[in-house]
């Protein structure tokens, strides 16, 4: 049995639904992007469970000094040849959403100018994308760590501090190299792409060259794969979790911050430093067999109202 929790944004109207479906058919998620393909399949080497992890606590200095290891990891974990057909799938996925950006956004705007309901809710997920909110969680972590001296809650709060600068500097380089206009500062359909940009330009008119990819969606995405991966037991995390980064997604289009297109290597950035940082002992080769093992996909959507994409995880 498969349970599969999705979290649908869709292209008509912004809007992003959350629904759980059972199915017996392990090759339900076949045709979709999987971010198990650009992360190497995982077992729970270093599982929370276990008493050795569970007792881990890094340093006060580790949530800093491991950000260039994580930046090396990163890079080592994708230059290699079995990642060639990940990396060109998610380059298809992109692509798709690329061709479809500018009616998709502003179908989106509409629906985000059409009542202030919407506005404040676009803009609460959005807030809820930013990485002050990231770093905020990380502090409650801590102060409920040190007040019930809970090792595991210290050690959330450490990966979580990690990640949000380990995966915030490689989005931020990404964005200077590619240089994409924002919905809301677009001077041509889909926005123009100015690569490597003069930077005192990126920095006086950021808006122009900085939609690609989202970091409001890898930091988010990064944050909750590190709760998730420190707390495995509390199975509610993670449809809860991702549904809060399809929100978020919807809102960025809605408020014309980003275009559909800018997320899909977002969440790949975020899920990759995400497990990167909650596993500081390396990420083990899983030999769980694929029909069984926990996948995380990205599948292209249709449906009356239009089209987007779905974050599908199969547990």
């Amino acid at each position: 049995m498969i349970k599969a929790v999705l979290c649908t944004a869709l292209l008509h109207g912004g809007v992003c639904s959350a629904q759980v479906d059972i199915s017996n058919t392990p090759d339900a998620a076949t045709q979709s992007v999987s971010l198990d393909s650009l992360v190497l399949p995982l077992a729970q080497q270093d599982s929370i469970t276990a008493t050795q992890h569970g007792e881990y606590l890094p340093e006060w200095y580790d949530m800093f000094a491991r950000i260039p290891g994580d930046w090396s990891r990163f890079v080592s974990m994708n230059f290699r040849e079995e990642r060639i057909p990940g990396i060109l799938a998610l380059g298809v996925l992109t692509a798709a959403l690329i061709a479809s950006d500018d009616a998709s956004w502003r179908t989106s705007n509409d629906f985000y100018r059409s009542s202030d309901r919407v506005r404040s809710l676009s803009d609460l997920f959005v807030n809820m994308g930013d990485g002050a909110v990231h770093l905020g969680m990380a502090g409650a972590f801590a102060i409920y760590g040190f007040s019930a001296t809970d090792r595991r809650a210290l050690r959330t709060a450490s990966q979580i501090t990690e990640v949000v600068f380990a995966c915030g500097t490689m989005v931020q380089l990404i964005k200077h190299i590619t240089g994409r206009e924002r919905p809301e500062r677009a001077t041509q359909k889909r926005g123009a792409w100015h690569t490597v940009p003069n930077q005192i330009d990126y920095h006086r008119h950021m808006p122009n060259y900085d939609a690609f990819p989202s970091g409001h969606i890898a930091t988010a995405f990064a944050t909750v794969t590190v709760v998730v991966e420190n707390y495995p037991e509390v199975k509610w995390l993670r449809p809860v979790g991702y549904t809060l980064v399809g929100l978020i997604g919807a809102g960025l289009v809605n408020k014309g911050w980003h275009w559909y297109s800018d997320f899909p290597l977002g969440l790949v950035l975020g899920y990759q430093f995400g497990m990167i940082a909650a596993h500081p002992d390396g990420i083990e080769v899983s030999t769980t067999d694929a029909a069984d093992a926990a996948r995380l996909t990205l599948v292209p959507a249709a449906t009356s109202n239009g089209a987007g994409v779905t974050v599908a995880f199969r547990f």
